[in-house]
């Protein structure tokens, strides 16, 4: 018998990736997690209760349930922005389901798509799914986007790929670099993915402009965003495309063929979390607003451990001794029972990522021990 080899492309994919594939053991701190700690709100819980006792145990509509994709739209068009309808919308299984779909059916081998780095690593994963070529291009000293970098790597490119904002540095991009990126695009003719998971955990002073609201970006966009962090509902997972009618006829082909339609259910509850109370929400910016503060009195001052207080997400990115690759200063952490992520898995080597969607007793706790780490790390 014929021993089982994967494709290239999947082999491929396998030599670039670095996401671990296990959670870290039972008694480990971890912040290492992209997940709120948080319960899903009573009424979106309650939404998906009635709607299974109504009867709502069937396939649903193969590019999502019409009231919803109605409401997305609404959502997505807003005042000031271009008026978008259902056919601009697809429900997808997850923000990860909307970036697979979308990318699969944009991306054509061969095709160069450019992704400014640090971001999330799924973006240059797809892209090699599909047959086509990441080109990284390292972001400014401050982590803002290198926009002379993103020029100089566009003639010739299908696609440039954001994450605003940005995992896993914390980084807020302005409108003024949307609107450069926008000039980019249209100079070069490329499509404009844009990842907004964390557009509600933004944190004052700043001010999140969505691509969304960057006149002459409309024909260009591809929106994707998921329930997940702005609800904590990362489980049920419910993400969805806003694009062209044509992108998102593409992309539903491609998502209905992997995956087939979103669980009905869940598409109540994704529809109560968009037009129910929105004070969960704030209740938990609040919090995660404590705990940015925490972070930064902890680790805010170490010799030799820059950190940049993030502009939003739940992310802090902080960089370490250079002696020292991200991985082991990772491995360095786990073996004092706290899990983090090395920044090479995001095209950040010389940084590590730590989570603090987690309570606040455990967030000091790891916090405190990579404290002292760090401290050791910068003896000589």
């Amino acid at each position: 018998m014929t021993a089982f080899t994967s494709s290239d492309r999947v082999q491929n994919v396998l030599r670039h990736s670095l996401r671990p594939s296990t959670r870290p053991p039972a008694g480990m701190i971890s912040l290492a997690s992209g997940e709120p700690d948080f319960a899903t709100p009573e009424h979106i819980r309650t939404a998906h209760a009635e709607a299974v006792e109504a009867g709502a145990t069937h396939y649903a509509a193969w590019n999502g349930a019409p009231d919803l994709r109605e409401a997305l739209a609404g959502h997505a068009g807003g005042p000031g922005r271009p008026e978008r309808t259902a056919d601009h919308v697809l429900v997808t299984h997850g923000g990860s389901g909307a970036l697979a779909a979308t990318i699969l059916a944009c991306v054509n081998p061969g095709d160069r798509v450019v992704i400014p780095v640090p971001t999330y690593s799924l973006y240059a994963d797809l892209v090699r799914m599909a047959g086509g070529e990441p080109v990284l291009v390292p972001q400014q000293d401050d982590l803002h986007l290198d926009l002379d970098a993103v020029a100089a790597a566009a003639p010739g490119a299908r696609m440039v790929a954001v994450c605003n904002p940005c995992n896993p540095t914390g980084v807020v991009y302005s409108a003024e670099e949307l609107t450069r990126l926008r000039d980019i695009a249209d100079r070069y003719g490329l499509l404009v993915l844009a990842d907004e998971a964390y557009d509600a955990i933004v944190y004052e002073p700043e001010r999140f402009t969505s691509v969304l609201d960057i006149p002459g970006l409309a024909e260009r966009v591809l929106y994707v965003q998921t329930f997940s962090k702005t609800y904590a509902m990362t489980g049920w997972r419910c993400g969805y495309l806003v694009a062209s009618p044509d992108v998102v006829a593409a992309a539903a082909v491609i998502h209905t063929r992997m995956a087939g339609p979103l669980n009905t259910a869940v598409q109540h509850a994704a529809l109560a979390a968009l037009t129910g109370p929105q004070e969960p929400v704030r209740q938990m910016m609040d919090e995660y607003r404590e705990r940015r503060e925490l972070v930064m009195q902890l680790l805010g001052d170490l010799p030799g451990t820059p950190l940049r207080a993030p502009d939003g997400t739940f992310y802090a990115f902080v960089a370490h001794d250079p002696r020292l690759t991200s991985v082991q200063v990772a491995a360095n952490a786990r073996e004092r029972g706290v899990a983090i992520r090395p920044g090479s898995e995001f095209g950040g080597e010389g940084s590590v990522r730590l989570s603090f969607a987690t309570d606040r007793e455990t967030l000091t706790k790891g916090l405190l021990t990579l404290r002292d780490m760090f401290e050791e790390m910068a003896t000589p």
